[in-house]
């Protein structure tokens, strides 16, 4: 792999976080290129020069029928076979919010027994029912495969969604996911870090407190928080308390997720 990983970053049809997401990642020290929806289906080939796959933020085709929906079918219908292929290779795919409702609804989460392409869990409205914007704290499990979250234990970053629980009716599921490690942060409660089951601390009613899963390889990873939106310290709400305390980081903490996939990359 080349000293710049090459990163692919979808765009159009709604989605609008590419200018923050490819800051990340070149800030992390990726070569980033952005591929228009329209242009890898009808070059779905194309994928497979690059080490890595972000769903970016956003509302892709207007979140019809559902956030992620319509974005999930087409890939489905037109990439399949290549995006099968690319994580075979080994290769990254991240999710963020839009993305990782994207990723729920197409299959490639919680991509159990190397099924990457047959929903078996649900982003739902929010149990407040409107849509939420605000910061949040994420603890990370230690145990979880997940490659961008090696190293990470407690973290600060902004939601913004409408529809951000994650829900199934099979128990049995959930439980499967939570023994093979795959999930890999949960809203925790902002004073004592526990994991927090009630709103506002848990800002959509996610079960079990889940905000961001990975797959059994750990090269699969979708949360709805936005790592991108924390690269510099003053993007935090409280960065001139944090500054009086001499407690600022040097650089934003959303950082470090894609300082693991380009370190894993590389």
């Amino acid at each position: 792999m080349a000293s710049k990983p090459p990163v692919l970053i979808l765009t159009g049809y709604g989605l609008n976080c590419e200018a923050e997401s490819r800051h990340a990642w070149e800030l992390a020290g990726a070569d980033v290129s952005f591929v228009h929806l329209h242009d890898i289906l009808e070059k779905p080939a194309r994928l497979h020069e690059f080490g890595a796959l972000m769903f970016i933020g956003g509302f892709s085709f207007g979140d019809h029928m559902g956030a992620g929906h319509a974005l999930a079918l087409r890939l489905r219908c037109r990439m399949r076979d290549d995006l099968q292929r690319f994580i075979e290779a080994g290769k990254l795919i991240l999710g963020v919010c839009n993305g990782f409702q994207t990723m729920i609804k197409l299959g490639l989460l919680p991509g159990l027994d190397r099924d990457y392409f047959t929903q078996t869990l649900a982003l739902m409205q929010n149990d407040v029912g409107v849509f939420q914007n605000f910061w949040v704290r994420l603890k990370f499990e230690s145990k979880s495969p997940c490659v961008f979250s090696r190293g990470l234990t407690d973290l600060p970053l902004p939601i913004r969604h409408g529809e951000g629980k994650l829900f199934t009716l099979d128990r049995k599921l959930l439980d499967r996911i939570e023994a093979l490690n795959g999930v890999v942060c949960r809203y925790a409660d902002c004073d004592t870090g526990e994991r927090a089951m009630e709103f506002p601390a848990n800002p959509n009613g996610s079960l079990n407190a889940i905000a961001g899963l990975c797959d059994p390889t750990g090269r699969i990873f979708g949360l709805m928080p936005h790592p991108e939106a924390y690269l510099f310290p003053e993007n935090h709400p409280n960065w001139d308390i944090q500054k009086l305390e001499r407690r600022l980081p040097e650089r934003g903490l959303g950082l470090q997720l894609f300082r693991n996939a380009v370190e894993y990359l590389r």
